[in-house]
């Protein structure tokens, strides 16, 4: 093993991170704030059986583990503090938006009856009195109450909910400053005042608020999840064979062994192999990739894909909740209501929003009875300090962009795992990666030389491995016409090779080192007691992999090879791709080793690997991620899963993440500067009522923009 690499500028070791699988997903339409997901979290973990609760505000959703219960229990528990729930359709991850639509008709209604009254009011600006005023303000009031009866419903309906419930959220102290605004200008129409009434600030209150509620759902849309586009590709019907008799049923009542018929331009509804026919596939959901790639029998086909061309008979191999497609809309909907660190930090602080402003609101209105003895000026600066400090912007600041990061990543072909992946990546200083299927192609070819008795030997032995080398042997095998041999009791040793039996005689096929053998080539044949053969190996470079080596180079990072494979195959990739710290020989126990070394070091290592003697390395690095011709146990171990077959995804993902959490900090430093100027001039009387409810929607728009810009 060669030296370690140059250490880099030292940071503090890596965090351990869990991701958990949520039994339960519900969506919550009435929650937007701080408040609410504090209330929800809190009664959904006071369920016995229930092991974590996670609320993606963004999204309206929260991810339950709790896998001995059903979800009535779940729901009943969320209703008892006030808040709706309903199962989340795995089949429409994104529900309908019938909300937008009511909020435009009241966001209508509201600036209708607001324009009428300001016309109304200019009368009295203009210096009408006595009874001519008070007329005006009878006629005001007849167009604002029940326009504000019915344009404010969304935040009433939402304030009683949870003061029935003995709670409170940001709706609490809008609803609050709506109704004082209304019932202090009736108090003036009616002439228990002298001041001149409020009804088109209580009018302009309503309609910015209703805006500003509006344009945050426009932003949730922007923002809409990766797992929904997903479900959206999932076919809701198949065309079961019974015999020669096509019968159309539900996708999810498809079982492994159904033969299914495919129609030119129909989605693949199931997992499966292509039984009879032939057709050019899109395979854009999985790979990435706009050219269709031709498919015949045999080969395996999945949930999502279309076929273009041909009429195809499928034996269904996986079906419903098992399908590569709904795997992937769980992981990506599990990663969505995860929260990162700078999540906690924004949900902390909107935690005390409801308590503070209230708070905020009293002192204010008693700190200028004081010290004017104006009571209806005091209400008026109380209720500008009630509406100015809502914490709309806050709870949007991080979630918001984790959305929409991990939404544009996936449509680049790259799935995020744990939306804490993007935290992790944006702090990576040093990228070790694997070479055999990652930086190379991961199709490598055999060398001419090898007897035919001993390729038969090595063929039988391959058939007991998917590593790329076995492959490669197999179809050279099959090239020649040679018949594999028969081996049994196969037994493969992870990161070495495969052993079995051959005519009584124990044959290994793997690493040379691994047989005690020396020579340039990667892989080795022993029979017997026999000395070990060399097989020639030749592997040329993934075509993506110089430019991923550049880009991450070019960002101040380190780069490391660690390989499994002779010294000599090893140097030969490092020379070409200009890689100076390049390890041979390791095991997997090796890989992980290095890995937690550096760790300790104080480097944040970001590990690359597709095999499954890369699986312990990819679980223990700061942050992983696997090709999507990976393993099984290396995709699962990852974080973030490249679908198309190059790594430039790679560097994407590392770019994408700095911009998503420097945009996160943007975003906090945003609400937080909002509310240091905003809530001292509220509280001085400088704001009114309708330039409260115009710059609370503002921040919360300016976040919400902020997060759905163009990553450049």
């Amino acid at each position: 093993m060669s030296a370690a690499c140059p250490a880099c500028s030292a940071l503090p070791p890596p965090e351990a991170v869990s991701d958990g699988r949520p039994t339960h997903l519900l969506h919550l339409p009435d929650i937007h704030c701080g408040a609410c997901i504090t209330s929800v979290e809190s009664a959904l973990n006071a369920v016995p059986g229930v092991e974590s609760a996670r609320v993606n505000l963004t999204l309206k959703r929260v991810a339950v583990t709790a896998p001995a219960l059903a979800t009535a229990p779940l729901v009943a528990a969320l209703a008892a503090v006030g808040h709706r729930a309903e199962r989340l359709d795995p089949g429409r991850l994104g529900p309908q938006d019938t909300v937008s639509r009511d909020l435009l008709t009241r966001i209508g209604v509201a600036g209708f009856a607001m324009m009428n009254v300001m016309l109304l009011s200019v009368a009295v600006w203009s210096g009408a009195t006595g009874v001519t005023a008070q007329v005006f303000h009878l006629v005001s009031a007849s167009i604002t109450i029940p326009a504000v009866a019915f344009a404010g419903q969304p935040f009433f309906r939402s304030a009683a909910g949870v003061l029935r419930k003995g709670r409170t959220n940001m709706d609490v102290p809008i609803s609050i400053a709506i109704v004082l605004a209304t019932t202090a200008s009736m108090a003036s129409a009616l002439g228990f005042n002298h001041r001149a009434g409020w009804f088109d600030a209580a009018l302009a209150l309503t309609f910015f608020l209703l805006i500003g509620r509006y344009l945050e759902r426009r932003g949730r849309a922007a923002a809409r999840s990766a797992a929904a586009e997903l479900a959206a590709l999932e076919a809701p019907q198949a065309l079961r064979l019974d015999g020669e008799r096509e019968t159309v049923v539900a996708a999810e009542a498809l079982v492994p062994g159904d033969l299914i018929r495919v129609r030119p331009g129909d989605r693949l509804p199931a997992d499966g192999t292509i039984v009879t026919g032939r057709t050019d596939l899109d395979r854009a959901v999985l790979t990435g990739e706009s050219a269709p790639e031709p498919a015949g029998p045999g080969d395996a086909v999945t949930a999502g894909e279309t076929s273009l061309t041909g009429l195809l008979t499928v034996r269904v191999d996986r079906a419903g909740r098992d399908t590569t497609l709904a795997r992937m809309a769980e992981i990506v909907a599990t990663a969505e209501t995860q929260r990162s660190r700078y999540t906690g930090i924004a949900d902390r602080a909107a935690r005390l929003y409801a308590p503070v402003v209230h708070l905020l609101g009293a002192a204010t209105f008693v700190a200028w009875l004081a010290m004017t003895g104006d009571g209806w000026l005091s209400l008026d600066i109380a209720i500008s300090v009630l509406v100015i400090t809502c914490p709309c912007a806050l709870a949007l600041a991080v979630p918001a962009v984790s959305t929409v990061a991990t939404g544009r990543l996936f449509r680049q072909g790259i799935v995020v795992k744990s939306q804490t992946a993007l935290e992790r990546l944006s702090e990576v200083d040093m990228v070790a990666i694997d070479k055999t299927g990652t930086l190379t192609s991961g199709t490598p070819t055999l060398g001419a030389g090898v007897p035919d008795d001993a390729l038969a030997i090595a063929a039988g032995l391959a058939a007991g491995s998917s590593h790329p080398v076995s492959r490669a042997i197999a179809r050279a095998a099959s090239a020649r016409g040679i018949a594999p041999a028969a081996v049994d009791a196969l037994r493969e040793y992870s990161g070495d090779g495969v052993e079995g039996r051959w005519n009584g005689e124990v044959v290994r096929l793997g690493r040379c080192a691994w047989l005690d053998a020396s020579g340039d080539g990667a892989t080795c044949l022993q029979i017997g007691a026999q000395p070990p053969v060399v097989l020639p190996i030749a592997e040329s470079l993934d075509p993506s992999a110089p430019a991923l080596v550049r880009d991450i180079r070019a960002t101040g990072r380190d780069v490391a090879l660690l390989s499994g494979d002779t010294s000599a195959a090893v140097r030969r990739v490092a020379d070409a791709l200009g890689i100076a710290c390049a390890m041979s020989r390791l095991r997997p126990a090796d890989k992980v080793a290095w890995v937690e070394r550096e760790a300790d070091k104080g480097h944040r290592v970001l590990m690359v690997g597709d095999g499954l003697n890369d699986t312990g390395c990819l679980a223990v690095a700061h942050a992983s991620i696997a090709p999507g011709s990976a393993l099984d146990a290396a995709r699962n171990a990852a974080d973030v899963v490249l679908l198309s077959s190059g790594l430039s995804g790679a560097a994407l993902a590392l770019a994408t993440a700095g911009r998503a959490v420097g945009r996160m900090r943007q975003n906090i430093s945003i609400a937080i500067a909002y509310n240091a100027l905003a809530v001292p001039l509220a509280m001085m009387g400088h704001v009114t009522p309708f330039w409260a409810a115009l710059a609370m929607s503002g921040s919360s728009l300016v976040v919400t923009l902020n997060a759905v810009r163009r990553y450049a």
